[in-house]
């Protein structure tokens, strides 16, 4: 294998990684041997030592890492500190709201109150750490129980979950009755 190609090589297999990744395994990857691999890492080196790159490769023992070259962190950190915007649909809402008030629950409880599949809604509310599964319920299939996280309290600014408003028995046949409501007109009843 060339050197270019082997240095190619080397350079996807780190940035994929994001760790480093020792130079054992790379011989492995590749199937060369040590001498060849130390050149090809040289030559990585050098080339991001000589170009306008961002990157740098640093070596940790008998291991590599590709890196941010120290002279980019202040363009790094404008990004780092950059608020993450996360917005909640309605559906998003009604989602967290069920598994918020009747936590720990299975997505399937969720989707029979809703009405609607709710994989989605789920999915991104634990990617926003909004959610979390709590374990598994002990029953057939062995389903996820999904729960509020510390982040849900953060945004919502509570302290606890007893916090969170109670629904009255009034309020509770009010929305029952505006979604019988919505539901006779959408369908001309």
């Amino acid at each position: 294998m060339k050197k270019e190609e082997g240095a190619a090589a080397i350079e996807a297999i780190l940035f994929t990684m994001g760790d480093s990744v020792s130079i054992a395994q790379l011989c492995n990857a590749l199937d060369e041997d040590l001498k060849d691999v130390r050149a090809q890492i040289a030559y990585l080196k050098e080339k991001y030592e000589n170009e306008d790159s961002g990157i740098g490769l640093i070596e940790l023992e008998d291991s590599v890492q590709l890196c941010t070259k120290s002279s980019m962190y202040e363009y790094l950190i404008k990004v780092a500190k950059a608020p993450k915007k996360i917005t909640l649909t309605d559906a998003l809402m009604e989602t967290l709201s069920i598994i918020a008030y009747k936590q720990p629950i299975t997505r399937l409880d969720v989707e029979r109150i809703r009405g609607v599949n709710s994989d989605h809604a789920v999915n991104r509310l634990v990617e926003f750490n909004l959610v979390q599964e709590l374990g598994r319920l002990d029953a057939p299939g062995r389903p996820l129980l999904f729960g509020t996280t510390e982040q849900f309290l953060r945004s919502f600014g509570v302290k606890s979950l007893e916090e969170l408003p109670s629904l009255d028995a009034v309020r509770v046949e009010e929305f029952k009755q505006e979604a019988e409501q919505e539901i006779s007109v959408k369908l001309d009843i």
